[in-house]
């Protein structure tokens, strides 16, 4: 894996998490790169020998459709509660993942926030 592949997905998970209202990006205790609204965690990225993951909050029923396509996997240590992670992302997966990384955002922000963004998002 490149640097600058590495880069631009960091950027393009930057991009999508920071323009969501109120989110902050820290580093953990662990050096991952994580995404918080009022102190809950909705994003979570890192690297390994593999390449660059991202790992994003979801309910049960989404984890499990994820779950059966090809890129997505249960996030080890925090899988069980809903979580799944990508490795690597594709160009052509960053559409499907803003949809997911905002549904994360809003599992995660507390109902004030949910409010604010469907007045923001009204169709």
């Amino acid at each position: 894996m490149k640097a600058q592949d590495t880069a631009g997905m960091l950027k393009n998970m930057r991009d999508i998490c920071l323009a969501l209202p109120e989110a902050v990006e820290i580093i953990d205790g662990f050096g991952h790169k994580t995404f918080k609204i009022s102190g809950k965690s909705f994003v979570i990225s890192g690297e390994n020998e593999n390449g660059f993951n991202l790992s994003f909050k979801s309910d049960r029923e989404t984890q499990e459709l994820l779950l059966q396509k090809e890129n997505f996997y249960k996030t080890p240590y925090i899988g069980q509660h809903g979580w799944v992670s990508i490795q690597n992302p594709a160009e052509n997966d960053w559409d499907e993942l803003t949809d997911l990384i905002q549904e994360a955002y809003l599992r995660a922000a507390p109902k004030r926030m949910i409010k604010v963004w469907n007045e923001l998002h009204k169709k």
